[in-house]
């Protein structure tokens, strides 16, 4: 079983394993015509269930041709120009490659005796990310599972610098269309249920700063501390920026932690034509980044990064076995230190091997290209009598529903929409996304690809509209 490990001794069976894995993946790569096979739970799962793990294979070409059979042959792929779902991005090989030396090497980014280089990769990405952004000379930050974390980290830092006796007079603003793990944090930082004052959007779907004012104002009115104002840089639904300057100058004037979830909205900040959207991020506290959204890198790839490196100290806790108190006197730099994790992957290579392979230009023209095409979405969508589209997008999400010609009822409306979206999927043909707006169903682009097309998003519109129409057909039918 030596002969699995891999060292100077394998090397070779490293080598050619390895390389025929990725040949399976590029030959299935090139041969995949859809997004989706429209394979179903129970069958998909009846092929996985007889597979016995106590009895290997023992042979890779053997384990590659199962693998096919359970996951490469029905994964959903991403990279397909029809593709229009969620958050997720094709990758680019820089960092795909990223991947597979990380990987390989094994690096751990805890402490300086486990990555050496690799901390100061990381700490080098993270000083170039605080300086897009403009957070001053005492930024840091450090890399993260994902947004989610990175939103819990900030928060933890905004309690702990809140300084009040009590969880339970703290208070999180953020807009009603904020990302779910603003309120899972609170929960899980040990704030109230009622911790996290909802503040509503305008029509297009940004932060209302004057309901924003009134709430802080009511807050310290009642006796309570507001703890931290989370604006979003790229809502997940609609792709909205906040008014980050006014509320910037909102937690100016009420002493209040503010945290940018720019997990979406960061592929801005390389943005040749539309940096100028996130003016205000660079007064942050504290802000979210998600480069394997729109820095097209594999997940994961994430980072937290704060105005003030002292703040991080909030995440500290000294092991002798790690990270031992004399180690930060001795300036040795672990970014266990930093981080809510303690192993942690060397993802800041997949980033870094990016950069310097396509620059920070050629990323931001890619992000550019999916936000343009929005555009000529938007356009089709809203000269299409048969769609109803919720807001023009700042960068790449579209929201929308089918509103057939002759339906009124708001109920067969929403079953309809549900319909074409399960149909869609099952078919194969196009992957979209689902969501609410106002208690009613609608369904969500997410264009992260630049391969897709005008012609793409047409063809994904009249699968919709057809796949609607049937199913108000058949119901028509069996109502007669």
């Amino acid at each position: 079983m030596r002969s699995h490990l891999l060292n100077g001794l394998t090397a070779e069976h490293y080598r050619s394993s390895v390389t025929e894995g990725v040949e399976r993946v590029a030959a299935r790569l090139a041969t995949t015509d859809r997004p989706f096979t429209g394979v179903t739970v129970d069958a998909l799962a009846d092929r996985i269930d007889t597979i016995d793990l106590d009895h290997p294979l023992g042979d890779t070409s053997a384990v590659l041709d199962e693998l096919e059979d359970v996951y490469l042959r029905d994964a959903v792929y991403f990279h397909h120009p029809r593709y229009l779902a969620h958050l997720n991005c094709p990758v680019v090989i820089p960092a795909v490659l990223g991947e597979a030396v990380l990987s390989a090497v094994n690096s751990s980014l805890d402490t300086w005796d486990q990555s050496a280089g690799g901390t100061l990769i990381e700490r080098k990405l993270i000083n170039w990310t605080a300086h897009r952004i403009g957070l001053g000379p005492a930024a840091d930050g450090v890399f993260t599972s994902g947004g989610s974390q990175s939103n819990l980290q900030a928060l933890l830092l905004a309690r702990e610098e809140a300084k009040t006796g009590s969880l339970a007079e703290l208070r999180v603003f953020a807009s009603e269309v904020s990302h779910f793990s603003v309120k899972k944090s609170a929960r899980l930082l040990g704030l109230g249920s009622e911790s996290v004052v909802t503040i509503p959007v305008d029509h297009d779907k940004r932060m209302r700063t004057v309901a924003l004012a009134r709430e802080l104002e009511r807050c310290r009115a009642d006796g309570l501390v507001p703890m931290a104002v989370v604006a979003t840089a790229g809502t997940t639904d609609f792709g909205s920026i906040d008014p980050l300057p006014e509320i910037a100058e909102l937690c100016a004037q009420y002493g209040t932690w503010m945290h940018v979830d720019a997990a979406y909205g960061c592929g801005l900040l390389v943005s040749p034509t539309r940096r100028a959207l996130l003016t205000g991020i660079e007064r942050a506290d504290s802000v979210t980044v998600d480069y394997h959204k729109s820095f097209f890198q594999p997940v994961s790839s994430s980072a937290v990064l704060v105005r003030d490196a002292s703040t991080l100290r909030h995440a500290t806790y000294h092991a002798d076995y790690l990270n031992p108190r004399r180690t930060a006197a001795e300036r040795i730099p672990n970014q266990v230190d930093k981080s809510l994790q303690t192993t942690r992957r060397f993802d800041a290579l997949k980033l870094w091997l990016t950069l310097r392979v396509m620059g920070a230009d050629g990323v931001g023209r890619l992000f550019d290209e999916v936000c343009d095409l929005a555009g000529e979405a938007f356009r089709l969508l809203a000269g299409d009598p048969r769609f109803d589209v919720v807001v023009e997008p700042a960068l790449s999400t579209l929201v929308f529903r089918h509103i057939p010609a002759a339906v009124t009822d708001p109920a067969e409306i929403d079953r309809a929409n549900l319909y074409a979206r399960r149909a869609l999927f099952a078919s194969g043909d196009a992957v979209v996304a689902g969501t609410k707006v106002a208690g009613r169903h609608y369904l969500k682009f997410t264009l992260l690809n630049p391969e897709t097309t005008a012609d793409d998003i047409a063809a994904v519109l009249d699968l919709i509209a057809g796949h609607a129409e049937q199913y108000l057909g058949e119901s028509l039918d069996r109502a007669c």
